[in-house]
């Protein structure tokens, strides 16, 4: 009866409308299990192979000491991001000050010596040489370590 009422224009956004109200819905009720077996065929998905210089079966260290360098890791992981959210924040203010002395601190700024290529101007000259497209390569893999629960994963 209420599609009489409206233009086709109107019952398509309502219909638009509907559907994304479901997609909200369905999205909180996911079940954490389904939302849990995602991320893990997520992971699976998209691991790098290891490098070539890992340990062979016979030479692997002790599981404890794995076990010791993995926490020690994941808590020098854990302070280096404190760190940056830190820098990033006080960064905001510090990178709009003028060159000066503030209280007992000096800011200035200095020039960088790291160099990055610059792409753009890449791409043109290969362009304009006919070289086809600008060849890449991929950055390495970053390691990543995280705890988890054991008897979860023999299930």
């Amino acid at each position: 009866m209420l599609n009489l009422l409206m233009t086709p224009r109107t019952a398509r956004t309502v219909r638009g409308l509907l559907g994304t109200v479901a997609d909200a819905v369905r999205s909180i009720v996911t079940p954490a299990a389904l939302i849990e077996a995602q991320q893990l065929e997520t992971i699976d998905t998209e691991t790098a192979p290891d490098p070539a210089d890992v340990y062979a079966a016979d030479e692997l260290p002790e599981v404890e000491a794995i076990e010791t360098a993995a926490a020690e890791y994941a808590a020098a992981a854990d302070q280096a991001r404190t760190a940056d959210r830190a820098k990033r924040k006080t960064r905001k203010l510090l990178d709009r000050l003028p060159a000066g002395l503030y209280g007992g601190w000096l800011v200035s700024r200095t020039p960088s010596s790291r160099q990055t290529a610059d792409l753009d101007a890449i791409r043109a000259t290969y362009e304009r040489l006919g070289l086809g497209p600008v060849p890449m390569k991929q950055s390495a893999p970053s390691l990543k370590v995280e705890r988890v629960d054991v008897p979860a994963l023999a299930a």
